[in-house]
């Protein structure tokens, strides 16, 4: 699992379901946009379609990679993380397809790519709109046919491998400002998930601090803490930007320097939020329906279109663009609405 990404299972299991694995397990949360996800792996991870996870930094991509990966008929075979943006643009392609001995200056010795490595498994491409283009272009080669060529060889090699892609910039942005081909994004976009960050989710935040307080204090040898009703209060209204991975850098620094068993405000080093009004202006309470008619609007129409946003944008009168930056503000998935 993914340092930092934990998102946890319901406590509402009956002896009757099957075991879950592991990974699903770890998923840590009840709200309903969260459960949504985590209750269509099962489905996801029956079928062999390329996956397209969307979220914010700190959202639990790779968790959720890991829950299909180890949820499938791949389970036994490697589950191969890359983070596409940590890879020297002049050596993606080493990386991924591989070397044969004397391809180039140094290279003294074969080397196995990562989509030979993971051959059988599923390999998890993160911040795939980091990859350079003509590492897309043999990336995309490769998910219509199968095929790739290492570096400096003349024969083909085939793999069997699943691909999970990941992003944490919005997908047709980046195909619009040419960081991602176009056919590429529609090749990987078979499945696709958005991810809700954590202010998304605020009820989620008593069950990972739980969560975190259990992992921490096991792991730093020290009694099980609590948080004061005045620190829970300010975890709860904390912005998080960094979310779930954030919030478990918090409560590993406040296990390690905290002495009591009840942790307080001022050991939770937190910032403090915006002092709170009375009540909303005239201004704030409009903007705030405004949002709420616009989600619902959108909801609806993308659930009348069976999630096709282009007809949906049609009857909208707004231009596809502007319909997918609405459903965007919104944090609208749109593949709850697909129907099958």
């Amino acid at each position: 699992m993914s340092r930092g990404e934990a998102t946890v299972r319901g406590s509402n299991v009956t002896e009757e379901e099957p075991e879950q694995p592991y990974a699903v397990k770890q998923m840590i949360g009840e709200s309903p946009c969260f459960r949504a996800h985590v209750m269509r792996i099962p489905l996801i991870a029956k079928c062999d379609a390329n996956v397209f996870i969307a979220g914010e930094t700190g959202t639990g991509k790779e968790l959720y990679a890991r829950a299909i990966h180890y949820s499938s008929a791949r389970a036994n075979q490697p589950f191969m993380p890359v983070n596409c943006g940590a890879i020297p643009v002049d050596l993606v392609e080493n990386e991924l397809f591989g070397h044969e001995r004397g391809a180039f200056t140094n290279a003294f010795a074969i080397q196995t790519g990562l989509i030979e490595e993971a051959s059988g498994g599923t390999l998890f491409l993160d911040e795939i709109d980091c990859l350079p283009t003509l590492a897309q272009v043999k990336l995309l080669r490769f998910l219509q046919e199968r095929e790739y060529r290492p570096l400096g060889s003349s024969k083909l090699r085939r793999a069997n491998v699943r691909i999970i892609a990941a992003s944490n910039i919005d997908p047709e942005e980046a195909v619009g400002n040419g960081k991602m081909r176009q056919d590429l994004f529609y090749r990987l976009n078979i499945i696709s998930l958005m991810l809700p960050p954590l202010r998304e989710r605020r009820e989620d935040i008593p069950l990972l601090i739980r969560h975190f307080l259990n992992k921490y204090a096991n792991e730093f040898d020290k009694p099980i803490s609590t948080l004061s009703p005045e620190a829970l209060a300010l975890a709860m209204s904390h912005p998080w930007p960094g979310n779930v991975r954030e919030l478990e850098h918090v409560i590993e620094r406040t296990m390690a320097l905290c002495e009591g068993p009840v942790i307080t405000e001022t050991e939770l080093g937190l910032s403090s939020s915006q002092p709170k009004r009375a009540s909303e202006s005239l201004q704030e309470a409009k903007a705030r329906q405004i949002a709420l008619f616009e989600k619902n609007y959108i909801q609806g129409l993308l659930r009348a279109c069976n999630g096709n946003i282009t007809k949906a944008a049609l009857v909208a009168q707004k231009n596809r663009r502007a319909f997918w930056q609405l459903i965007q503000k919104h944090r609208i998935d749109v593949s709850t609405f697909k129907t099958t």
